[in-house]
């Protein structure tokens, strides 16, 4: 039975990102400017290490946080939304799991951050939620996690990916889906009123799908200012997209324009049905990207499902809500998996 709950929390911050060295005196300031105010945990607390898996022959790259106890912990698999590296806003959250007993594997996606794959920053849900599988897999080879008690996390598009994996794979325990992208139709129809921005959607997405394989494909930002062209125009979402970026990466605001033709066809709301295991599932009440009414609509499919609307926007779950977000997330999982 779907519990649904809607809550006006009080916001405040907490926890931080970053990882590197494993020596508790290594203390590295938030490399974003969105979550430098967030309280970083000991670093006695956990360690880290670099783990890579193969994903149908290509490699891709994560970072294991391991809790200093219990010795065999329940393990978290994330990783970032459209576009984004698993370091830009993920250690941030992986941190605060560690910290209350829970390892957590962040990972890039093919074609991104440390990953490997060509073209870089291709977004392709069948990849990616291939690359979730592989990841779901390299934890089950871990000695040091309980492959048993695997938990999917996802934000935004991975948040609808994990959804789409929990409907196919019965190994996992729990779901975690933040604002998750879950009807890409819902969200085209969304756009009817302005016509012209979708016809310079398809055309950019046509001119990648068929140059590329002529060897000259085409870009498009992943963010931009609401008068613009990109995948992601809502208010203030550039801004807030740009707050989390770490300040010396190289990462481009771009991925090949092929994916505007991917995202109205995908749509994991039409297989949720199929997922056996507890999910919970946040959405934004004042979310532009994602409408929190789509996370409420998928929720409600789901047989073991709490669905929470909270006031929170988009990116923000990661700035000054993230300590209300990844309370409501702990509060899950203890539920589910246990707790130290």
């Amino acid at each position: 039975m779907t519990e649904f709950v809607r809550a006006d929390q009080e916001r405040s911050a907490a926890s931080e990102p970053r990882q590197v060295s494993s020596r508790p005196s290594s203390r590295r300031k938030p490399q974003n400017r969105s979550q430098q105010s967030l309280r970083r945990p000991s670093r006695e607390a956990y360690s880290t290490r670099t783990i890579e898996f193969d994903s149908d022959g290509e490699t891709c790259v994560g970072t294991l946080y391991l809790p200093d106890r219990p010795e065999s912990p329940p393990v978290i698999v994330m990783a970032p939304g459209l576009g984004f590296w698993r370091t830009f806003a993920l250690p941030a959250v992986a941190e605060r799991f560690a910290e209350s007993g829970y390892a957590a594997f962040t990972f890039d996606f093919r074609h991104h951050g440390d990953s490997e794959g060509e073209p870089r920053g291709l977004v392709s849900p069948p990849k990616q939620i291939a690359d979730y599988e592989a990841a779901i897999e390299a934890m089950g080879r871990e000695e040091d996690v309980d492959s048993n008690r695997l938990v999917v996390w996802g934000h935004s598009l991975s948040g609808g990916h994990v959804l789409s994996v929990a409907a196919e794979n019965f190994r996992v325990a729990g779901v975690i889906a933040t604002n998750p992208f879950v009807d890409g139709r819902s969200q085209t129809l969304g756009r009817i009123r302005q016509p012209k921005r979708l016809l310079k959607s398809l055309v950019a997405g046509l001119r990648d799908a068929i140059g590329h394989r002529l060897g000259f494909g085409t870009d498009v930002r992943i963010v931009d200012d609401e008068d613009g062209f990109a995948v992601i125009t809502a208010p203030g979402a550039k801004r807030a997209v740009f707050d989390l970026v770490d300040r010396h990466a190289d990462w481009q605001n771009r991925v090949p324009a092929r994916i505007l033709l991917a995202l109205p066809r995908y749509r994991p709301i039409t297989g949720v049905e199929e997922i056996r295991c507890p999910t919970l599932v946040i959405g934004g009440r004042d979310d532009q990207v994602i409408p929190a009414e789509e996370a409420e609509s998928a929720a409600d499919k789901i047989a073991d499902s709490t669905y929470l609307e909270l006031p929170v926007d988009h990116m923000s779950v990661f700035g000054e809500d993230f300590e209300t977000i990844v309370g409501h997330q702990l509060a899950f999982l203890r539920t589910v998996v246990g707790h130290r």
